[in-house]
């Protein structure tokens, strides 16, 4: 039998250095960038790699797109990705296409990928067959050595997934959702994205006043600003939306609003390059003192009280320079229908597409000059 040692173990963790201290950014990772010229609200008609060669180095906020899968569809255009030999092939061309994503990524900006995996049906294309390919996690693995930081992965649940006749697996229900990064420092608005709640009866006897003195009840009369509560967490359950067109692979517009609100800011400085963000309240919610809990487990963090913490989004707080804004811009490289820039349109932020077939550029444009703006 093997037995542990509390006491030998606490001392082992006190002498391994945190890991802040052996992994801490360097200064300025990360920092604000002042908006370039740049392409807005536009659709550029071309192969992604090259179209985002002719783009300034530092312009785009983020980006999000779901790029072709290996050996899934025939896009009709020339130089496509997703029909090479191998599923190597094809992650080093998607290998290629990041190298440009990264380059014209600011400092502080924010990759969601969305890709999906199939089976092999021969051998020769890099796995034995019926096998799957393992496309996500071979390109996550490549752009990881490229330096991608992988922050998140979410499974995006499709609550509305078609039968499937196969008898010896599982049906597929789900697909991948990555976050990357280039930098340990980055633009993130986890409060944008928050789930809303109503307060409980509890809440309201007991949380303390706000940061700013209000009493949460008196709050919960502004109808526009919801109480948040928690993390959204990183299971997405969304159903598939169908597209009266011609385009067959478009993102469903509520996979996109997440990515868009926590990744892309309002609106940013043109002199400091600083997102705006906007004020918070919060209210902590006592919930007891800890006593009621086991305290025997040595490798159990304990901490004196616990709370629930409940927040209220205000108006944009700016930077204080007094210079014009502009929204943050959101690129696909692989535009598709466009549902990035519909989404993005609605939600007051500008947006650059790329699109390979004309056919899907001109689908794109009058599905956006159709769709409502926002903000």
């Amino acid at each position: 039998m093997i037995t542990i040692n509390p006491q030998s173990h606490t001392q082992r963790r006190r002498i391994a250095p945190r890991l802040s201290e052996r992994t801490a950014p360097k200064i300025g990772i990360g920092e604000p960038t002042i908006p370039v010229d740049i392409p807005r609200n536009q659709v550029l008609l071309g192969d992604a790699t090259q179209q985002m060669r002719r783009l300034p180095e530092n312009s785009v906020d983020c980006v999000i797109t779901s790029p072709p899968y290996f050996l899934l569809r025939d896009y009709n255009a020339d130089g496509q990705i997703g029909l090479e030999a191998t599923i190597d092939d094809w992650v080093e061309e998607m290998r290629s296409v990041f190298s440009e994503v990264a380059r014209v990524l600011k400092p502080a900006g924010g990759l969601w990928l969305n890709i999906g995996d199939t089976f092999s049906g021969h051998a020769k294309v890099g796995a034995l067959p019926k096998s799957m390919l393992l496309a996500p996690e071979r390109l996550l693995l490549a752009l990881s050595k490229d330096g991608w930081i992988v922050r998140s992965k979410v499974i995006w649940s499709k609550t509305n997934t078609m039968p499937n006749c196969v008898a010896d697996r599982l049906n597929v229900t789900y697909e991948p959702i990555y976050h990357l990064v280039r930098s340990p420092r980055y633009y993130f608005d986890l409060d944008a994205i928050r789930e809303p709640i109503t307060p409980s009866e509890r809440h309201l006897a007991n949380a303390l006043p706000a940061n700013d003195g209000t009493v949460l009840e008196d709050a919960m009369s502004e109808v526009t600003r919801p109480i948040l509560g928690t993390n959204p967490g990183d299971v997405w359950r969304i159903a598939t939306k169908g597209f009266r067109g011609q385009h067959f692979a478009t993102f469903p517009e509520g996979l996109i609003t997440k990515p868009l609100m926590s990744s892309v800011p309002e609106k940013i400085c043109t002199r400091c390059g600083t997102p705006w963000k906007r004020a918070l309240r919060t209210w902590r919610v006592p919930l007891g003192d800890g006593t009621n809990r086991p305290n025997n487990d040595p490798y159990v963090m304990r901490f004196g009280k616990l709370w629930n913490t409940l927040r209220q989004s205000g108006d944009l707080v700016p930077c204080g320079c007094g210079a014009p804004t502009v929204p943050g811009i959101v690129l696909d490289p692989f535009f598709g229908a466009g549902t990035t820039g519909v989404v993005a349109k609605a939600h007051g932020r500008d947006w650059l597409g790329i699109e390979i077939n004309e056919d899907y550029r001109d689908l794109s444009l009058h599905r956006l000059a159709s769709a409502r703006g926002g903000k």
